[in-house]
């Protein structure tokens, strides 16, 4: 189904059929990613007594507790909340959902005993693009990044200042494929995270960082609309479904 639609004074024509999926399911499995030191999720029917919410077991319905944690088990959306004092929520920060975005790849560079994400890398991607939101993915890259568990793993890394000339070109929602843009342990510095949102000067209120998504190969880089699904959690970040829908020449 093939629309026209009009985003901040630009005409753009994408197909509604062709959705690029591009998070993480969660599940009830060693082969779901993990990060920062947990066990994997569970999804278990709810027993009362000698009831089990299970219909093979029974029961008239499947009914299950999940229990998860969203920034350890998946794809997910986080506003400015995740790193301040006072508390402020996802569902109040992102109010509005489809967005122009750029994808683009990159292969992070050695420094020292890590690798980084570093401010010239983006701009050499960019090529003087400056999208609304941005979507990152890093080499190498391949489906086993969907169960990846990344305790202890030092993933590469955004730099601070790559993250400051995000903010300063305007990107307002920032997707990438790690489970942080910050280094793994990092004394609880958070540099990137601060850098992007502005905090705690003037904390960029309505952006957002969305981390481990899975970018597959055969989604090219270049311009595409953004549909930033997210649960509606009163917390500071919630399992979220960023989609993909190529814009039509």
């Amino acid at each position: 189904m093939k629309a026209t639609l009009e985003i901040h004074n630009k005409k753009i024509e994408v197909d509604f059929s062709k959705p690029l999926d591009i998070s993480i399911v969660l599940k009830d499995s060693e082969k779901n990613p993990l990060a920062w030191y947990l066990e994997k999720p569970s999804i278990e029917p709810v027993k009362m007594g000698d009831w089990t919410g299970k219909v093979s077991e029974g029961a008239s319905v499947n009914f299950n507790t999940i229990q998860f944690n969203p920034h350890a088990h998946g794809t997910h959306t986080e506003c400015f909340g995740h790193i301040s004092k006072e508390f402020h929520s996802i569902n109040e920060s992102l109010k509005t959902f489809f967005f122009l975005a750029e994808v683009i790849t990159v292969t992070p560079e050695n420094f020292r005993e890590d690798e980084i994400i570093s401010e010239e890398i983006i701009k050499k991607a960019l090529a003087a693009k400056s999208p609304e939101a941005l979507v990152i993915r890093t080499l190498p890259n391949n489906s086993k990044k969907k169960e990846k568990h990344w305790s202890d793993s030092n993933w590469p890394f955004l730099h601070e200042k790559a993250a400051l000339f995000l903010r300063n070109i305007g990107v307002k929602h920032l997707l990438i494929d790690l489970p942080s843009v910050d280094k793994e342990r990092d004394e609880g510095k958070l540099l990137a995270h601060k850098a992007f949102w502005n905090y705690p000067e003037n904390p960029r209120k309505v952006c957002t960082i969305t981390e481990m998504i899975y970018v597959p190969e055969h989604i090219t880089d270049g311009a595409y609309l953004l549909n930033l699904q997210i649960t509606s959690f009163e917390n500071d970040a919630s399992p979220s479904k960023p989609v993909l829908y190529k814009i039509l020449e």
